[in-house]
């Protein structure tokens, strides 16, 4: 009668096998540090840099997202030139100027400058 032998399982090394570094420690705080500056100095979005919905004012394709009535729902995909139910954003506090309205609105737009 041959005895077979089973083998022992192999010992896997888990992270509590290994104890932390001071230089490990240290590379986690330098890398927590540096992205909280990071953030920090990101910071909020300025004022300046606000926009606003535009109709009517954008050419067929160049929407900026979604348009007013849903029949579609990305950028780029308006089929008409000044439609008033698409949008484009511009910056806030232009849109009166450049020959759109802030509201969605039936019929086509007549923008300045042909912008």
């Amino acid at each position: 009668m041959s005895q077979s032998r089973v083998p022992s399982p192999a010992r896997h090394i888990t992270p509590t096998d290994t104890p932390a570094t001071p230089q490990t420690a240290a590379a986690v705080a330098a890398a927590l540090a540096g992205a909280l500056a990071l953030a920090a100095f990101a910071g909020p979005a300025h004022a300046a840099d606000a926009t606003e919905k535009c109709y009517g004012i954008s050419k067929a394709g160049q929407n900026s997202c979604a348009n007013a009535s849903g029949t579609h729902s990305c950028a780029g995909q308006s089929t008409k030139n000044y439609d008033g139910q698409d949008w484009k954003a511009v910056k806030a506090g232009t849109c009166a100027s450049m020959g759109g309205k802030t509201e969605a609105f039936n019929g086509t737009g007549t923008p300045k400058d042909g912008k």
